[in-house]
């Protein structure tokens, strides 16, 4: 199969990590202006950085096909305030990309899009979105952010910046990129109550330095469980695993609660300070993609395990 196609404009929104310098192609190569600095372009992917601590996250992707269009559509709607029909010709960046499901997404829909992501799941993404010259994937760390500021009529992240290592830094990097006018919109692992916290972290304490080869047999256990409604219903109130109904999603959202080393957990209005701090304005909360009476109390009073907080803003012009 040929890899697929670079994107010139995409392209000259790339960054040297070290130097902050614009970056041309020559042959399987990204190069700095001075020609001190070489990145290696393989699968169509310009490669910015290694995995560092994204291991987890390159196994879980290119193991698990995720992609369900009708779902995602709904998902990405829902966790960015805006509808993908509605950024066609937009330039998008879709931070943290994972396997590409929404960078795919957003781009059949028009819109130009480069996603980063720090793991090997840009392997998956360029696959995904090999037939839409109008995406690019990079493999980049969102912490050092390697692109263009000021540049993005849309930044989003969904479910990523919580797995760095620092991801009020994270937030800072892809705050900058989005440019006046534009929005950006940012999904966060909730804080749960402090008896679930404890569990959780304790737990997690224990698979986060458990192999995969056997924690994947767990975690697909569990998604026997999340089967069950009535065990799903109550258990996973406590302990976290997923109750998708599909199969595969399940036991892929389970891998990525228990494995990944980092995990944060936020709250509404820390999130909304880091807006308001990076200069944003028309800060509003998302509302979760249920709805219900039942569901909205036990959501606002933090119970759900593995929900989140999801703000919107606007940059200042």
């Amino acid at each position: 199969m040929p890899e697929p196609a670079l994107n010139p404009e995409l392209i000259g929104l790339l960054r040297c990590p070290r130097s902050g310098a614009s970056l041309r192609v020559e042959s399987d190569e990204l190069v700095s202006a001075d020609g001190s600095c070489r990145y290696p372009i393989r699968q169509g992917v310009p490669r910015l950085a290694g995995e560092a601590y994204a291991e987890s996250f390159g196994r879980q992707w290119n193991r698990y096909d995720v992609a369900r269009t009708e779902e995602d559509e709904a998902t990405f709607e829902a966790k960015t305030g805006v509808h993908p029909r509605d950024l066609a010709g937009r330039l998008v960046l879709d931070a943290g990309c994972g396997g590409g499901r929404y960078a795919r997404l957003v781009g059949s829909h028009g819109a130009k899009v480069l996603g980063v992501d720090l793991s090997t799941a840009v392997d998956k993404a360029s696959a995904l979105c090999a037939e839409l010259p109008n995406v690019q994937i990079a493999q980049a760390d969102l912490l050092d952010l390697p692109v263009a500021e000021a540049a993005f009529d849309l930044v989003f992240s969904i479910g990523v910046l919580h797995h760095t290592p620092d991801p009020r830094r994270a937030f800072a990097q892809i705050a900058k990129r989005v440019k006046p006018g534009g929005r950006l919109s940012v999904w966060l692992y909730r804080k749960n109550t402090p008896p679930q916290e404890w569990l959780n972290s304790s737990i997690r304490a224990v698979t986060t330095r458990t192999p995969a080869r056997v924690l994947e047999p767990l975690c697909a256990g569990l998604g026997v469980l999340g089967s069950v409604p009535v065990v799903n219903r109550t258990l996973n109130k406590l302990a976290n695993f997923s109750a998708h109904p599909d199969w595969t999603l399940r036991v892929c959202d389970n891998f990525d609660w228990w494995a990944p080393k980092y995990q944060s957990h936020h709250t509404v209005a820390e999130l909304s300070s880091w807006f308001a701090a990076e200069g944003f304005e028309e800060i509003a909360e998302l509302p979760p993609e249920k709805s219900g009476g039942l569901y909205r109390w036990v959501y606002e009073h933090d119970l759900i395990i593995g929900s989140g907080v999801n703000v919107t803003g606007v940059r200042r012009g």
